[in-house]
Formats: structure tokens, sequence, C-alpha cells
């Protein structure tokens, strides 16, 4: 079992950055694929990018290629979410998420474990 806790959210112009944070608790967080997924009001949750645990794979949704990158540091449990350029429709809160499976990267369904949540708030 893996336990996650996300930090990094606030408040940001158009155009700016945060980095995002997922850490992780448990031995074994080198053989979890983690995804980043949003929820703004009103909508349904979307993987916004994953990358699996075998480093063979990432996945990004097309509103973000190219401003986001997803990182991880194994050593330190830790699975990292660098946005750039952020719109305000980036507003939502950032959730991450584990699973043991290495496919299906957007599948929000086939994950297992989820924090609680980090809110990003991007002002026009």
């Amino acid at each position: 079992q893996v336990q996650l806790v996300e930090s990094g959210g606030g408040l940001v112009q158009t155009g700016g950055s945060l980095r995002l944070s997922c850490a992780a608790s448990g031995r074994t967080f080198s053989s979890y694929t983690i995804g980043w997924f949003r929820q703004a009001p009103g909508k349904e949750r979307e993987c916004v990018a994953a990358i699996s645990w075998t480093y063979s794979s990432t996945y990004y949704t097309d509103s973000v290629k190219g401003r986001f990158s997803i990182s991880r540091d194994n050593a330190k449990n830790t699975v990292y979410l660098q946005m750039n350029g952020l719109k305000p429709e980036d507003t939502a809160v950032y959730y991450c998420a584990a699973k043991t499976s290495a496919v299906f990267l957007s599948r929000l369904s086939s994950y297992n474990y989820w924090g609680q949540g980090t809110q990003v708030t991007v002002s026009s």
C-alpha cells in the first residue's frame, strides 16, 4: 500500500509556473506508476500526466503538451509535475494517484491510491 501527499499548489498569474510534488510513503514506490489528475468545478477529473514505474512510458493530455513535465525521483519517493505557461483553464484541484500497472496510464479507474489534492489557481 502507498500513501500520497501533494504539495506545491497555489495562486499564480497567467504565464507563471508552479511545481507540484507528490510524496509517497512505502518502500516499493519505485514499482508504482504515478499519475497527475485534475478536476475543475463542474468538470470530470482528467489525467494531466503520468509516468510509469518502468520509466519507459509517459503520458500528457494534449492541452498541457509542451508546457507540463512529469518526472520522478525514486530515491526521494517523489514525483514532480513542472507546470509552465499556466493558463486560467489550468485552474483545478490537482491529485496524484498510484497504481502498479504500467499500462493505460491515463485511465482514472485503474488507479488504486489517491492523494487529497492541492489547489492550483491561475488568475487572468
